[in-house]
């Protein structure tokens, strides 16, 4: 297979934005999410703007898992009961959705298995974060939602080129190695970038780029970063895979800098499928 030269790359993240990327509602609903100086009347009117999303998030705070008694019609009181993380990572779960509308199977990959392990990845590092105490469990599970966009955005955007590499990579073969080798970029090369072109949140763009190494993030919430490539493994492991197939290093030694042992590692796998199955309706496409 030809190598792709830096130049066609470049091409390569140029073209997402002329055929794909998230919609305004959603970066809007990013900004204002993580502007400390904004208001739940300023979230409100972002979402107002997708009565989709409004809709959505009216369901999410008269759900179950919320205990309300009483049922909410209020747009702002919901995103205020909600909270500016919740609605941040609803809008941004539907906005992602619509990029896998089209399905595509190549040899054991396909968009809709790359969509549920996406949204799998989320729910995990949430559950991890969670189980170490950490505050900033949503966001554990925004960098787990976006960690593999690289993947779905080079299937658009090179996608003869990234099928070679799906149909010839092999089970238990490194995704990013392999596609060093065969492209001479990987998907977290190219997501991040295209995270720094879309003014994602520096610790998600850290998520992205760093999800199979997270040793080699020298910033901040290197946290955040760890319990990603935690969950990744751990999904995996379920199998649970971005393409189909399990090429995703082994690396206890991610588990290990989280506090976690063999049994807890255990634990978490065994209670994950249960967690996915609280969180079915993220799933939806």
């Amino acid at each position: 297979m030809a190598t792709i030269s830096a130049v066609n790359i470049e091409d390569a993240i140029r073209r997402v934005d002329e055929i794909s990327t998230l919609p305004a509602v959603a970066l809007e609903v990013m900004r204002i999410a993580g502007d400390p100086k904004a208001s739940a009347k300023d979230l409100t009117r972002a979402v107002e703007n997708d009565p989709a999303l409004g809709s959505r998030v009216l369901r999410l705070v008269n759900s179950a898992s919320t205990g309300m008694r009483t049922r909410v019609t209020n747009l702002q009181q919901a995103i205020g009961l909600l909270g500016f993380s919740s609605v941040r990572n609803l809008a941004t779960t539907a906005s992602v959705s619509e990029l896998f509308k089209t399905d595509e199977t190549i040899d054991r990959y396909c968009r809709t298995g790359l969509w549920r392990h996406l949204v799998s990845v989320g729910v995990c590092a949430r559950m991890i974060a969670r189980r170490r105490g950490m505050a900033n469990f949503e966001e554990a599970y925004l960098g787990g939602l976006l960690h593999d966009i690289g993947i779905i955005l080079m299937d658009q955007v090179i996608h003869d080129a990234f099928v070679q590499v799906i149909s010839g990579i092999e089970e238990g073969v490194s995704l990013p190695a392999y596609e060093m080798e065969q492209l001479s970029f990987t998907h977290t090369q190219f997501g991040a970038r295209l995270a720094e072109n879309w003014k994602f949140p520096p610790t998600v763009r850290a998520v992205i780029r760093h999800h199979h190494d997270s040793e080699r993030h020298k910033g901040p919430d290197l946290d955040i970063v760890q319990t990603v490539e935690a969950a990744n493994m751990l999904c995996a492991l379920k199998g649970i895979t971005s393409i189909g197939k399990r090429c995703v290093d082994s690396r206890p030694d991610v588990f290990r800098a989280l506090g976690f042992g063999r049994d807890d590692i255990l634990v978490l796998a065994a209670d994950l499928p249960a967690e996915l199955v609280k969180n079915e309706g993220l799933f939806e496409l």
